[in-house]
């Protein structure tokens, strides 16, 4: 071994100013001068969500309850056609039937808080800037009075120069949520329901089989499921509170 060339285990007692190289062979930035970005600790993503939802989500949706504002949460959700068990106890062996496969059923959501309805864009390809841009075109000529707002995360689909400047000229506020807040999503809710429902547990002979029962489950969302739903997309948000024990 090159003397300059330093295995990854032993960068601690290598020389400061020698290369290092990654189990793969890559080599990895040695450079003592070369600025390091500051290390995060567990404390800091749990501590911003916080005044992220007093003083800007929070505020938002006291006024769309008093029909002064439209809020919708906006997430893409993935369903990949295979096989997902919840919980299985067998005292003998036994064959479970599985779809084979790893086909993908994407759906762009938008989830109205207060009226609780969810419009969505699907296809099998991928989520991109074309596809947000097609869900904001949906959601401008819906008939809606006064602002809109779009509670988001931080894909670059969402946030890029393009979804940016349509959703200014559609008059609609992109809103993103801080980084590590899923829980702020009240969107999210809904696709765990609807995975529990349409997959997890089942089994789908076909690719068109898994996508039909998935839009089985959002079809009934305003009916069959509406009670259901009351309980779990309320406007009420999961903090954590003991941040030192967290991040200890």
């Amino acid at each position: 071994m090159r003397p300059d060339r330093v295995p990854d285990g032993d960068r601690a007692e290598a020389d400061p100013g020698a290369e290092v190289f990654g189990r793969d062979g890559v080599p990895l930035a040695t450079d003592p001068g070369r600025p390091r970005a500051p290390k995060k600790s567990l404390a800091e993503p749990v501590e911003i969500p916080s005044p992220f939802l007093d003083h800007e989500l929070k505020p938002r949706l006291e006024q769309a309850q008093s029909g002064q504002r439209h809020v919708l949460f906006v997430d893409a959700a993935h369903f990949v056609f295979g096989t997902f068990l919840c919980c299985l106890w067998s005292i003998q062996r036994i064959l479970i039937r599985a779809a084979s496969g790893r086909q993908r059923f994407h759906m762009l959501g938008a989830w109205d808080a207060v009226n609780r309805t969810l419009t969505a864009v699907t296809n099998t390809t991928v989520v991109n800037t074309e596809t947000m841009c097609d869900r904001l075109q949906k959601i401008a000529p819906q008939g809606r009075v006064g602002p809109i707002t779009l509670v988001l995360d931080n894909a670059k689909y969402q946030q890029n120069d393009v979804v940016r400047e349509l959703a200014k000229s559609l008059g609609i506020e992109l809103l993103f949520l801080p980084s590590y807040s899923p829980n702020l999503n009240l969107v999210e809710r809904l696709w765990r329901f609807t995975r529990r429902r349409a997959v997890y547990g089942k089994y789908q002979a076909t690719f068109a089989d898994f996508r039909a029962a998935i839009e089985d489950v959002l079809h009934y969302v305003p009916t069959t499921h509406a009670d259901s739903l009351k309980e779990l997309m309320t406007l009420h948000f999961q903090e954590f509170d003991d941040v030192p024990l967290l991040a200890d």
